[in-house]
């Protein structure tokens, strides 16, 4: 049976709903304004004013920068590293995580406290840089994916979550002849997949959107990743992508600014929402220990 709602809860439901309206208009304004602008003609940005719609539609600042390779390479580097950095984070944090939620594995008591003090406590930026030179992997993409292998973080929340799939499954694998290898990938990692799914879309986010590992260990600009690339342009103000100068090709820099920063955006949204739906029930069924 419906419970009827009194006036209070009414306006209560009616306010948030208006809030977080206002909340979302707010958070997609700015990447309304942005795609609007990279579709607008120089003539009409140079005009100045908030644009939401281009009254001159051009694509002149996606034929500029379509018209040099350097970007479409960045781009490849991009998922090169986002793909591949992805599967070599989820093996690895899987490989660890799942014998130390196992309680007769010895000493991983002291094993979760150095991961733990790795949270608080890093080498910092000049003894990694040292580390990563030593093993040669600079000026390599290898140095992009390796050093941070492994988050802490979702080293133990993955713990958790494996902590909690039933005793009785792994039993009754080893008694039909499995062993830890074949226990881990025929039956956990497939009642994992929803904790998997959120951890791929941490590590494939958070690699996307790196640059400052390129600038220090990368000093080939064919090898940046589009990141840096933006960084280069909006940030610095870089007036030169590739062998063309925006000068030359007579845009206006705000409007290849932004073409840049759809251009490096559009691919992880993407991908985002085909992840989002296990991101809550992945995120939380590692969380507490049930």
């Amino acid at each position: 049976m419906k419970q009827d709602r009194t006036l209070g809860n009414r306006l209560f439901d009616y306010t948030n709903h208006t809030l977080l309206l206002l909340l979302g208009i707010v958070t997609v304004l700015p990447f309304i304004y942005i795609t609007a602008v990279s579709f607008t003609s120089p003539a009409e940005v140079a005009k100045g004013g908030f644009i939401l719609f281009p009254k001159e539609f051009s694509l002149a600042a996606y034929r500029y920068i379509f018209s040099t390779s350097t970007l479409l390479n960045s781009l490849w580097v991009s998922i090169y590293i986002t793909v591949v950095g992805t599967l070599i984070n989820l093996l690895l944090t899987t490989l660890m995580a799942y014998p130390l939620s196992r309680p007769y594995l010895r000493g991983r008591k002291y094993i979760m406290l150095g991961v733990l003090f790795t949270m608080l406590f890093s080498g910092g930026m000049i003894p990694t840089y040292f580390v990563v030179n030593s093993l040669h992997l600079t000026d390599t993409l290898w140095s992009l994916m390796i050093p941070g292998a492994i988050s802490a973080f979702n080293l133990i929340v993955l713990k958790n979550f494996f902590q909690q799939i039933p005793d009785g499954l792994e039993d009754a694998a080893k008694i039909d002849g499995c062993n830890d290898v074949s226990i881990l990938f025929r039956i956990v990692l497939p009642l994992s997949l929803p904790a998997m799914a959120t951890f791929a879309l941490f590590y494939s986010v958070a690699h996307w959107n790196s640059f400052f590992s390129a600038i220090l260990y990368i000093n080939d600009s064919d090898k940046w990743p589009v990141q840096v690339w933006l960084r280069e342009i909006v940030i610095l103000a870089q007036s030169r992508i590739g062998d063309t100068s925006i000068e030359e090709a007579d845009i206006q820099p705000l409007t290849i600014r932004m073409a840049v920063i759809v251009f490096s955006t559009l691919p992880i949204l993407m991908v985002y929402p085909f992840l989002q739906k296990h991101f809550a029930k992945g995120a939380l069924l590692g969380s507490v220990k049930g």
